[in-house]
C-alpha cells in the first residue's frame, strides 16, 4: 500500500484561529459606548493597513481613508443624518415607530474619530481585470476593506460604527469627492466602555439572527443540502452559543 500523501498544513495555531473567530463573533456596530480617549497614531496605521490589505478585484485597490476629526465638518455630517433619519422614522408606526424613535442609530459627534471610506470608480482605468461583467465589483472590493477594518478594530478593542442613514451625495458635497468617487462607509471609531453582548439591534428586539441552517441550500435555490455531518455540525455549534 502505497505510503499516505502527506499535505502540508497551513491552518493557524488554535489560539489565533480561535482570536479571529473571537473578532468575527465580537465585532459590534457601536453606537453608544464610545469613549472620548484619542486613537494612538500606531494603532490607527494598523487599522488602516489591515483595511488596505484586503482582497480587490483585478488588484485595483479602490479605496481612500479620509480622516475627519474636525468638529465643524462632523456637524455637517450629523445634519445629514438628522434630516434622513426624520425621514426614515415615518416609514414606521404604531410600536415599530416607537421603538425606532428609540434606536441610537449613529455617534458621528460622540466618537473621537469618523472615517469615510471611498470608493473610486474609476480606479484601475476602463478595463479592470475581472470587472468586465460585474462592474459593481470595485464596490464589492471595498465593502472587504470595511470588513477588514472593523475585524482589526475589534481585536484592538475598538468599537465601529457603520453610520448608512446619510444621503450620499450631500455627503460627496460636504467631503468635497472627485465625481468618480463614493462615499461607501462612513463610520465612528473609538474605544468603547463595553462591546455588548448581542448585537443592538438584538438586543432592542427589532430582529433577531436567523437560523443558519435554514441558509444553506444544495446545487440550488430553496433544494434540500445532502449533508447531514454538516447539519449535525452547525446545529452543535448553534447550542452552545
Amino acid at each position: 500500500m502505497a505510503d499516505p500523501i502527506e499535505r502540508p498544513d497551513h491552518a493557524f495555531p488554535e489560539a489565533q484561529r480561535e482570536g479571529l473567530y473571537r473578532a468575527i463573533f465580537e465585532r459590534r456596530d457601536v453606537r453608544a459606548q464610545f469613549r472620548s480617549d484619542p486613537i494612538p497614531p500606531e494603532v490607527l496605521a494598523r487599522l488602516l493597513e489591515a483595511a488596505h490589505h484586503a482582497p480587490s478585484v483585478g488588484f485595483m485597490q479602490p479605496w481612500d481613508f479620509l480622516l475627519i476629526d474636525d468638529r465643524a465638518v462632523r456637524s455637517r455630517v450629523h445634519a445629514i443624518f438628522e434630516r434622513e433619519n426624520a425621514k426614515a422614522a415615518e416609514a414606521h408606526s404604531g410600536e415599530r415607530g416607537v421603538l425606532y424613535r428609540r434606536l441610537k442609530l449613529e455617534g458621528i459627534l460622540e466618537s473621537p474619530l469618523n472615517l469615510c471610506i471611498t470608493c473610486d470608480r474609476s480606479r484601475g482605468g476602463e478595463h479592470v481585470l475581472g470587472r468586465q461583467s460585474i462592474v459593481e465589483m470595485d464596490l464589492f472590493s471595498t465593502c472587504l476593506a470595511v470588513q477588514n477594518l472593523w475585524l482589526a478594530a475589534r481585536a484592538e478593542g475598538i468599537g465601529v460604527g457603520w453610520v448608512s442613514i446619510l444621503d450620499q451625495d450631500e455627503l460627496a458635497e460636504v467631503l468635497g469627492l472627485p465625481e468618480s468617487v463614493y462615499p461607501l462607509a462612513y463610520l465612528c471609531l473609538g474605544y468603547v466602555d463595553e462591546f455588548l453582548d448581542r448585537p443592538e439591534l438584538a438586543r432592542a428586539g427589532w430582529r433577531q439572527r436567523l437560523p443558519l441552517a435554514e441558509r444553506v441550500h444544495g446545487n440550488g435555490w430553496g433544494q434540500a443540502a445532502d449533508a447531514p455531518a454538516l447539519f449535525e455540525a452547525l446545529s452543535a455549534r448553534e447550542s452552545e452559543r
